[in-house]
């Protein structure tokens, strides 16, 4: 290869990586607020259903309404919008490869001293031949949620309640701001 076709290459190298870069930024951007709007969301379910009948009556928010939350920011958005965890209450949550990576990294991060509020892992990969953006957010634990993912805090009729519901929890044991879960979030890029 000659000089001049050298430096081509290479000037459209650099002019393209500048691009990228953009696009990851306005990628992650658009992430964010589909995250804030599925948690401010699923925080005034909560809310409305801890005021209403207390604990018992959260269980049914997540069970029920959490999905239905993610389903409709997922349909009307374009992108996939999800949760899961290390410690799985509703099994249909299970994290796929790449989240269940990035929830073993925070919880090394963790280990570390690093805060959940600050882990964000966002990138765009290719998968199955196609080029994707993913993004996983890591979701403290808030003093609300210990009613339901606390230890001995959690009242027997809760208990109860959560058992029927998800007979193989174990989304459980849960310190103030410990790492509960994730925000799992994917768009398709070609």
């Amino acid at each position: 290869m000659n000089k001049s076709a050298l430096g081509l290459a290479l000037a459209a190298l650099l002019v393209s990586v500048p691009a990228w870069g953009g696009e990851l930024d306005t990628l992650r951007d658009e992430a964010k607020r589909l995250i804030k709007q599925f948690a401010s969301e699923l925080k005034g379910e909560l809310v409305s259903a801890m005021k209403t009948g207390g604990p018992l009556n959260a269980i049914g928010v997540c069970s029920i309404k959490a999905p239905q939350i993610a389903d409709n920011i997922s349909q009307t958005s374009g992108w996939t919008v999800a949760r899961s965890s290390h410690k799985l209450r509703n099994p249909a949550n299970e994290p796929d490869d790449y989240t269940a990576e990035a929830i073993a990294e925070f919880l090394k991060r963790q280990a570390n001293g690093e805060k959940p509020d600050t882990m964000i892992k966002a990138e765009i990969r290719e998968e199955n031949g196609e080029r994707v953006f993913r993004m996983v957010k890591a979701i403290p634990t808030g003093e609300v949620c210990l009613a339901c993912h606390g230890g001995e805090s959690v009242k027997a009729e809760v208990e109860a309640a959560i058992k029927e519901h998800y007979p193989s929890d174990s989304a459980r044991r849960f310190k103030i701001g410990e790492m509960r879960g994730v925000f799992t979030l994917k768009k398709a890029l070609d």
